[in-house]
């Protein structure tokens, strides 16, 4: 597992921040990674700072295999990240004669300044389209960086048409049980199942349901006989407390 190719997520965003818009993104894009066998590592919502996008993307190129943003390409003056990636890599920002064919095609006379922003890509080697039938106006792909539309439908076309290009290596599998116990009460147990279960990371998560306490476990890893192994151990123990454990899917 610590072969595979690593991945971060950049949600960009100040309405993200504020509250006012509920990112929709994260949880598809963690889907799809642990399909295609990258192991997404770190997600990390950000402000429309360029200064913030400029340092967190470079630490995060360093560190990771690949690097997913969204948000910030659209046409308004808050739309930043494409100017900031290009800042990031050292590169100037230019038009895309190719898009900017296509979108005078599409709108017309309707073509202003705002729209042909989103015909803007940094210059230089290394550079592609991320390109969706959702929209004319493309996402791009900057060495081990892809540049995302934050509009979640557009976002999702967009990694579809990249994901052919990702590296992966194992699927990364999971399973889940639940039951009506306290989780401090199988702590204990839990911890010694992880022990014995070392390439199955398995993670406890409380609530409450129909007024009484419900701890359920998810098991990950990519070996589906050590997962079930380590469920099966889970369930012991939770019956040992009195639970009823199911799957939880």
């Amino acid at each position: 597992m610590s072969d595979a190719p690593t991945a971060c997520v950049l949600i960009i965003g100040d309405e993200i921040l504020s509250g006012r818009t509920q990112d929709a993104n994260l949880k598809y894009f963690a889907a799809r990674f642990a399909e295609l066998g990258v192991r997404l590592k770190e997600a990390r919502v950000i402000p429309d700072d360029a200064d913030v996008i400029v340092d967190t993307l470079n630490t995060m190129r360093a560190r990771y295999t690949y690097v997913i943003t969204t948000g910030g390409i659209g046409p308004t003056h808050d739309d930043i990240t494409t100017l900031c990636v290009a800042r990031a890599f050292g590169r100037q920002v230019i038009r895309h004669e190719g898009v900017v064919q296509r979108m005078t095609a599409y709108f017309g006379d309707r073509l202003n300044e705002a729209r042909l922003k989103m015909a803007e890509v940094p210059d230089g080697p290394g550079v592609s389209l991320i390109e969706s039938e959702m929209t004319i106006a493309p996402g791009f792909r900057i060495e081990n960086v892809f540049v995302l539309a934050g509009v979640p439908s557009i976002a999702h076309a967009m990694f579809e048409s990249l994901a052919p290009q990702l590296k992966g290596g194992a699927p990364m599998l999971s399973g889940n049980i639940g039951a009506g116990v306290r989780e401090g009460d199988i702590a204990t147990g839990l911890a010694a199942i992880q022990k014995k279960y070392p390439s199955v990371a398995i993670g406890s998560y409380p609530s409450m349901r129909d007024g009484g306490f419900h701890t359920s476990i998810v098991a990950r890893g990519t070996d589906r006989a050590l997962i079930d192994k380590a469920l099966e151990e889970v369930a012991t123990l939770m019956r040992a407390q009195g639970g009823d454990p199911r799957s939880d899917a």
